[in-house]
């Protein structure tokens, strides 16, 4: 009888210790998941570049431009995602790159650095830089073109606008090019930046 009544008399000891258990657990909540945001070129360039290092330890910018994604809208001189093509000039061939903030299964484009096929490269009118050139990033050169174009950004509201950086042999630095329309082609109104001092160069049509 002793031994029955220690053994009832542990019991609510026993109890209390399992429920206290049971409180003490903490109960881990996810945060959800921020949405993705429109990133600047320097940081897309960037990450592109020590990519492109990988395949050419003397890689050179040929030409970058801004790329649209429906779910991620370009704002202020920032894109959810950034295109850029590399030179290796001693062995002739180039090949493309892309920075995206997201996947985009339909267009085959990947989350982060991704790379294209390469090719021989034929020179034309854009010239390879190197990269410390670009020392203007697109978020101010979109600031001076809507200045500059501040009239012709007021009458087209609803007009893409887009950023396309390369070194034309009619340029003394590499330059934006800050254009209204869905491509170079198709455009009447670009303001052109200077990517290493970032002064306006001018206005074409």
């Amino acid at each position: 009888m002793k031994r029955t009544h220690r053994i009832v008399s542990c019991l609510p000891i026993l109890l209390f210790m399992a429920g206290c258990s049971q409180e003490t657990t903490p109960t881990v909540q996810k945060e959800p998941e921020k949405p993705a945001e429109p990133v600047a070129a320097q940081y897309a360039l960037q990450q592109m570049y020590i990519t492109a290092r990988g395949w050419a330890p003397d890689a050179q910018v040929l030409q970058m431009s801004s790329l649209d994604l429906k779910d991620v809208k370009s704002v202020d001189g920032k894109a959810g995602a950034w295109g850029c093509t590399f030179v290796t000039q001693p062995r002739h061939r180039t090949r493309p790159f892309t920075y995206s903030v997201v996947a985009v299964p339909t267009s085959g484009l990947q989350k982060g650095v991704s790379s294209g096929v390469e090719e021989v490269w034929v020179p034309g009118q854009a010239r390879p830089f190197f990269i410390q050139a670009a020392k203007t990033d697109a978020v101010a050169a979109y600031a001076t073109a809507m200045k500059k174009g501040a009239d012709y950004a007021k009458k087209n509201p609803d007009m893409p606008v887009k950023l396309l950086l390369e070194w034309n042999k009619t340029q003394r630095n590499p330059a934006w090019r800050v254009f209204w329309g869905e491509s170079v082609a198709m455009s009447n109104f670009s303001v052109y930046v200077d990517a290493t001092t970032g002064q306006f160069v001018k206005i074409a049509h």
